[in-house]
């Protein structure tokens, strides 16, 4: 096949995917574009199996499909497999993850900042996970220990890349959230718990510093570039961070507060009818866009419905977080095709790989919110997904990024799987 060949051939698969996208998109929209207008009580009963959802309806709760749940000792194997990965994984220093990368193709990433600020990410990620295992293997104790030293030496250092990526929200965010499970462990002596509330409280400075001049965060900034970023509120991010200052907070750590409200405004601004999320703020004028449609807002409904509950958003009923938990399984397609695609946002709906693990972490998070006793279909439907989804090596990933991929996907796993045990 000629060059020339090879170009129209792909061409026409692309055409043909942009079509079956656009079909998919139009059959989504006809779904979800009822104009019943929204009903929120705080509780209801399941519909019948044949009920069809009315989107704005969250009165009634949508049926809970048919499927093998998997056994708690398949669960408990999942998760030993995952932390024996993290254990084998974790670098020399005590960090988890690199740039090193065979790929041709990789995401935008000024050096040395975004790697910096990757690899922070990833060790509070993994860290947080390790710290939350029910085990008492002392392998564990060890990694810890050594990826606390590595985070409190290595943190205050993260900045921004450049006037553009300010990939460093997520590992100030994630640091808070690690940190605090690390004060929390049996036999911290005081001057590391001291250590610890000063990372913590430098962490929360650089959230504050990094805050977009609209309220909230992004992590890019292609326009102005400027001192304090002018990056779109994105949704998602926002959530992260609200989540992570709430976990502060009820630590006793104090808060700028109008920073919060800010954070929870921009979050609000970005929320549809259905508890759907524009990606970000700057796409207010495409709300029809796939990408903030519910099957591209699949992961991130999450995370912003979990950030706007804890914050006191009322309309955030049980019934709103126990369907999305249902949509997350019976929907799951939409997300898992673009599931290990090396390109962002080439999927249906726009859905970029990296939105899989991040989704059904805040949906583990989401579980936590329930009732004890109202738990047990929703953690059956979230271990079936992650338990059918490791890898042989005990590890999960969904997007190839540099060497970070395995060990992301895997901290938000094994957090995600931990909380599907019956005796969460």
């Amino acid at each position: 096949m000629t060059p020339n060949e090879k170009w129209c051939e792909m061409s026409r698969i692309r055409i043909g995917a942009a079509v079956i996208a656009w079909m998919a998109a139009i059959s989504v929209v006809a779904q979800d574009q009822k104009p019943t207008p929204p009903q929120i009580p705080s509780s209801g009963e399941q519909q019948p199996k044949r009920f069809v959802e009315n989107p704005y309806d969250f009165s009634v709760l949508p049926a809970i499909p048919e499927f093998e749940h998997a056994s708690p000792s398949i669960i408990d194997r999942s998760i030993v497999n995952g932390v024996e990965f993290l254990l084998r994984d974790q670098n020399p220093d005590g960090s988890w993850g690199s740039h090193v990368t065979e790929r041709d193709f990789e995401i935008y990433a000024p050096v040395p900042g975004a790697h910096h600020a990757f690899r922070a990410a990833v060790t509070a990620l993994c860290t947080s996970a390790l710290c939350e295992y029910y085990g008492e293997d002392p392998r564990v104790a060890i990694a810890i220990e050594r990826a606390q030293e590595w985070m409190l030496k290595q943190l205050p250092r993260v900045r921004r890349a450049d006037g553009t990526a300010i990939y460093n929200v997520w590992a100030h965010a994630y640091a808070v959230r690690a940190m605090l499970r690390l004060r929390e462990r049996s036999g911290v002596i005081a001057a590391t718990k001291t250590a610890l509330d000063e990372a913590i409280n430098q962490q929360l400075q650089m959230l504050y510093k990094y805050e977009s001049v609209d309220g909230g965060w992004g992590y890019y900034d292609f326009e102005y570039r400027a001192k304090q970023p002018v990056a779109s509120s994105t949704s998602f991010v926002n959530a992260t961070v609200l989540i992570a200052m709430f976990d502060a907070k009820q630590a006793g750590f104090e808060l700028d507060e109008k920073i919060v409200k800010r954070a929870i405004k921009g979050t609000l601004r970005q929320q549809r009818p259905d508890f759907t999320y524009l990606y970000g703020e700057y796409l207010k004028d495409a709300p029809m866009m796939g990408i903030n449609l519910p099957g591209g807002s699949l992961a991130r409904s999450q995370s912003c419905n979990l950030a706007l509950r804890l914050w006191g958003e009322t309309k955030i009923t049980d019934n709103v977080l126990k369907t999305w938990l249902t949509r997350l399984y019976v929907r799951n397609g939409w997300l898992d095709i673009g599931r290990k695609l090396p390109v962002p946002h080439e999927s249906h709906m726009q859905v970029s790989g990296y939105f899989y693990y991040y989704g059904h972490y805040y949906a583990g998070l989401v579980l936590d919110e329930l009732k004890p006793d109202e738990r047990g279909p929703y953690q059956a439907m979230l271990a079936r997904i992650l338990v059918d989804h490791q890898q042989p090596d005990g590890a999960w990933w969904d997007y190839p990024m540099y060497n970070y991929h395995k060990q992301y996907g895997t901290a938000y796993s094994l957090m995600a799987l931990l909380r599907c045990r019956a005796d969460h």
